[in-house]
């Protein structure tokens, strides 16, 4: 079932949650596990991500340093695959610009269409690491917007070799990110909504947000998105604080804020599980309050962790 269906059709806030695929080398299996512990909390789809490769320099017999692309992660085709066949429920693959032209993106819109996908999240990605700045590859996009565009353009049977002939059109819903504390490269608040407005304009059919640690800055974001005639549904993104580094590590990673409130309760923990009860009591919090909200739904960054997730699913579905 598309996204957008499960949001219209639901009674209240639907449970979803992101996943990260292992690196390579990794087994499935931890993934299934994570899954499964969620299961009993029926969640309505399941996000895969995707990550660029990365640019590593290793020296050669000669002494010279020689630049290595190295992909770290498994492809989340395949991943998605597994775990829709599995588990039975609507998977919703990651698809970035970065390190993809126009013809390898067509690619794997076809594959994922010829597999039955229905769902995609359209991002265009970090830089490489090491990277300040975002480059895109040569012939491919450079802004989500551009991508989004491609996928609606072959939901109407429109493909980049005007010549291909019975083709079929393909039925994707797609995802987009939204970002309550502005995207870091934005210059402001108000540049920031103008370019997400292009991604709903270009044919987005909902918007998932970073993760945010203070539910106002999801409250003004929607406002302000709604003021500039974003009409599409928001979901709030969600990640519950589980060591003593995510208090330094997340702002520098992610660009947001932690609530001095927030800061004080991990700075009075002794042990790593009292930090992940306060950010699972804190998270329960959040989600209970936008659930009186009334988003559309609940989305958890996992990055492969259950214990948590499932503790705070509990109380609040």
């Amino acid at each position: 079932m598309k996204v957008i269906d499960s949001i219209r059709k639901a009674q209240g806030p639907l449970f979803t949650f992101e996943l990260l695929p292992p690196r390579k080398g990794g087994k499935i299996d931890r993934l299934f596990n994570t899954v499964g512990e969620l299961m009993e909390f029926e969640p309505s789809y399941i996000n895969v991500t995707y990550h660029q490769h990365e640019i590593e320099y290793q020296e050669r017999p000669d002494g010279l340093m020689e630049r290595k692309v190295v992909q770290k992660r498994p492809g989340t085709i395949s991943i998605s695959t597994a775990l829709h066949n599995k588990f039975k429920v609507p998977v919703v693959p990651h698809l970035i610009c970065g390190g993809f032209t126009r013809e390898e993106t067509e690619d794997a819109l076809i594959d994922l269409n010829f597999l039955g996908f229905q769902n995609i999240l359209a991002l265009r990605g970090d830089p490489v690491s090491g990277q300040k700045r975002f480059k895109p590859e040569a012939g491919g996009h450079a802004h989500a917007n551009e991508l989004v565009e491609q996928i609606v353009k072959m939901n109407q049977g429109e493909y980049l070799n005007p010549n291909l002939k019975n083709t079929s059109a393909s039925d994707f819903c797609v995802g987009v990110a939204g970002y309550p504390e502005k995207h870091y490269e934005s210059p402001n608040m108000e540049t920031d909504i103008y370019w997400l407005k292009h991604k709903v304009e270009a044919g987005a059919d909902y918007i998932v947000t970073q993760m945010f640690f203070d539910n106002s800055k999801y409250f003004h974001f929607v406002e302000r998105c709604r003021a500039a005639g974003i009409q599409v549904p928001i979901i709030p993104g969600l990640k519950p604080i589980s060591t003593f580094k995510d208090i330094d590590l997340i702002p520098r990673a992610f660009y947001i804020d932690i609530p001095n409130e927030l800061c004080q309760e991990v700075g009075k923990c002794e042990t790593k599980e009292q930090v992940r009860e306060v950010g699972v009591e804190w998270t329960t919090q959040q989600a209970l309050e936008l659930k009186r909200y009334g988003v559309p739904a609940l989305h958890f960054f996992t990055l492969g962790q259950s214990d948590n997730i499932r503790k705070i699913a509990s109380r609040v579905f």
